[in-house]
This record gives C-alpha cells, structure tokens and sequence, in this order.
C-alpha cells in the first residue's frame, strides 16, 4: 500500500459547513515514513501543509491551499501495555473504533467528549473535552505522541522524553507539526450509571457548585427562551449493567433528540418566531431516566442534526454569573435560538494551551442550527464570555486572537517559542494559525 496522491484541486469542507478550502493536492500516506516523506516534498514544493480529520472543527484550523494530508490509512491499534496500562494508537483512528477496540479488550479511557466521530489526532489537537470533576479532557489522558516535524524528521515525546514538546503537542493545534501516533492512559472497562432529569434553571444555577461537588461527570442544557435545563450526571457503578432499552434508546436518542429536533430545527428556521414555543415543548420533550452501561454507550451520544458552535472555558467561579447574563441577553434581544446551550466542567490541567490550563474551567457551549444565521448571537454572547477571561474552544467559532490570547494564557509566549523552534518557516502555517499564534 502506498501514498495516494490527488491533484484534482477538489473543495474540502467541514462537517458544520462553514468552512471550504481547495487544497493544491490531497495525500492519504499509508505509514509514517510516506507521510514524512509527503512533509518534505511540500517544504521543496513550497507548499503549506496541514493534517484534517473528520472535519468536526468549526474553525478553519485544518484549511489550507497547499497539501491536504488525509489519515485516514493510518489508523489502528499498535499495542496495548497492559503493565504500563497503555494503549498506543494511529492519528486517524476514529473515537469510536478506539472505544468499541478497548472495550472488548476489557480496557476503557477514563472519560470523553459527548461525540466520538473525530479521528483520536483531530480531538485531541483541538481539546476536545467531555464534562468531569477530577478527570480532564482526552488529551490530559496522553501519555506519549509523536509526531513528524516541519524538517520531515519523527519526533516522540512524553513527560521523560522531550517533556518541553510534551507539554504543548497534546494540544498543538497543529502548528508543530503532523501527529502520527498517541500514547493514551487506559483503565479496566468500567460501569457508569447516567441519571437524566429536567430541573429548573434557576435551581441548577443556584445548586451548581454542590451538584459539581455531588458527581463525577455532571453536566447540563438549558432551552433558550424557557426556564428549563436537562441535568445529567454519570457516576461509576458496581452494576449490574443497564442498559437503555432498544425501542427507549430508539424513540429518545434517535427519534426526539435526532428525528423531531431535526423537523423542529426546520420549522424554526423557516418561521423564527415559532421558536419559544418549540424550546418550551422540547425542554419538556425528554423525561427522567436512568441507566448504566459501559463508559463511552453513557458519555457520548450520536449527533445527526447539523449545527454550528461557539464554545468557551470560562473560570468555573464566574459559571453562575455568566450563565445568568446569558440568559437575560437572550431574553432581551429579540433573538430566536432553537438550540440548548450546553454547560460542562474540567478540572485544571498542565497543558499550555488547554482551556483548562492551569485553572478549574466551566464550559458554556453556544450552537445554531446550520443555515441559520449565527452572527448576532455569537457575538453576543462572545461579549460576555470574554468579559469573565474566557478561552474559546480552539476548534469552535470564536473572533479572537494571539494578543487576546497572550492575555489569558500565562504560557502563551512558551507555546509561540516552542513553535518557532520546531517550525521557523511556518510549513504548517494557514490563516487561522496565524490569527491565534500571531505571524
């Protein structure tokens, strides 16, 4: 098997469908030296590059007009420790190949985004986080990487090996170079019981820090326009397992919260000013329930009905107050958002460009129906999570750049040095790069 090289010239777009590119040519390297190779022969071509995964990204961070490397060749598992208690995987493998491999390997990460259709290499890249009280987001759970350079060398790094790269390639938003491979931190297969139930927004808000404190993972949406959220929270189990009921998992998962959201998403986009009246009766649509299974069958859920999002790690102190000045914006503005905004924590990690580095983070995650037009609202509400220091979601809709970020990431600068070294001409360069890290 070999690299396929295509110059047909043909559009990428992103899965939101906000985002096009034309690349010069597109290639699909089947090992790492193919791919190494591909990374030299752009440099001599003059040809930016940039890797892309499933396009989940609502940024334009894997956009480029020179070469488009697609991974999908390099996927697979290259080893499982089970001393080390490790697994060792290809960057194009997707979430959810990786989940459903460990789980018949008996083995589990320790906790995950709420989707698993992005590549292991594109999630973890852009910080992809699910909700927890002690645990992080996936790429706190790396153990090594690596990955090929703008010089067409293979460099791996961990906390003994190269620990300066480590500590920001976990999350490198691929501007130091091509991750190949992932090192992740793995756990005996465990049971997590899910208990979803309606509580009103003003009671989740005022019980917040107790519900936090109360849970594992706890998490929550709010209906625009109502005073209604949907909590859930996921706790480890002895058992025995659960699981959501084929025809309940069918009429809740697919038909409500894909199928009729998806028809209500239409009816609200044709006629704006119908959309309080189908938040309050989807606020009302999904019942309580509770159930346990195996860790990535509770943490994620299937995501059919297409959007576009702007998400942003505020202090998890300024949740309270940020959510209210929300609320009261969009009660005040005339907007119609037909989507519940989404609200997840992290705890602080190490990660000098995590969202989460270095402090307790809460996130509040903003979406729009795709077609719909988003401005209005995502600026407004940009106002507000930028006044509490907020940090957008490196893969989300967001209009800041590399002088705001230089103010609310204390290791900015280490990050932008770190990138200097290991690629001076910029070979993975584009213009959203160049927006957030400055030229």
């Amino acid at each position: 098997m070999s690299t396929t090289y295509s110059a047909r010239n043909s559009t990428w777009r992103n899965w939101g469908g906000n985002v096009s590119a034309r690349p010069a040519r597109e290639v699909t390297p089947a090992s790492v030296e193919e791919l190494a190779a591909a990374v030299r022969r752009a440099a001599e071509d003059g040809l930016k590059v940039k890797a892309v995964g499933t396009g989940h990204s609502f940024t334009s961070i894997a956009a480029t007009d020179g070469v488009l490397i697609r991974p999908q060749l390099l996927t697979g598992i290259r080893g499982i420790d089970r001393e080390a208690m490790t697994v060792t995987v290809e960057a194009g493998t997707p979430l959810k190949r990786l989940n459903a491999a460990l789980s018949r390997e008996g083995l589990s990460l320790t906790n995950m985004g709420d989707i698993m259709e992005q590549t292991v290499s594109g999630a973890t890249s852009t910080g992809t986080h699910g909700t927890g009280r002690e645990s992080a987001s996936i790429a706190a759970q790396i153990k090594g990487l690596e990955l090929v350079t703008a010089d067409g060398s293979v460099l791996t790094c961990s906390d003994k090996e190269n620990p300066e790269v480590f500590a920001a390639a976990r999350i490198g938003l691929g501007a130091l170079g091509v991750v190949t491979a992932i090192t992740f931190a793995v756990e005996p297969l465990f049971l997590l019981t899910a208990r979803e139930e309606p509580m009103p927004f003003d009671r989740v808000v005022a019980e917040f820090d107790q519900l936090w404190a109360e849970n594992e993972h706890f998490e929550f949406y709010w209906f625009p326009h109502t005073g209604n959220t949907n909590t859930k929270r996921n706790n480890r189990s002895a058992g025995p397992e659960q699981p959501v009921g084929r025809l309940a998992g069918w009429f809740e998962d697919e038909f409500l919260s894909n199928g009729v959201f998806q028809v209500a998403q239409w009816v609200g986009r044709a006629a704006p000013a119908t959309v309080p009246a189908i938040a309050r009766i989807s606020s009302r649509a999904l019942s309580a329930r509770t159930y346990t299974d195996i860790p990535y069958e509770v943490f994620t859920s299937p995501r059919r009905v297409r959007f576009v999002e702007m998400e942003y790690a505020v202090p998890r102190a300024a949740l309270a107050d940020t959510l209210r000045e929300l609320k009261t914006m969009v009660d005040r503005s005339g907007l119609r958002v037909s989507f519940p905004v989404e609200v997840r924590t992290a705890p602080a990690d190490d990660i000098t460009l995590s969202t989460a580095s270095g402090r307790d983070s809460a996130y509040i995650a903003v979406h729009m129906f795709r077609g719909t037009p988003y401005q209005a609202y995502f600026t407004a509400a940009e106002r507000i999570f930028t006044a509490h220091e907020g940090r957008p979601h490196w893969g989300k809709v967001h209009t800041r750049d590399a002088a705001y970020f230089s103010g609310v990431y204390p290791r900015f600068a280490e990050f932008t040095a770190l990138r200097d070294r290991l690629d001076p001409e910029r070979l993975f360069q584009n213009d959203y790069l160049r927006r957030i890290l400055g030229a």
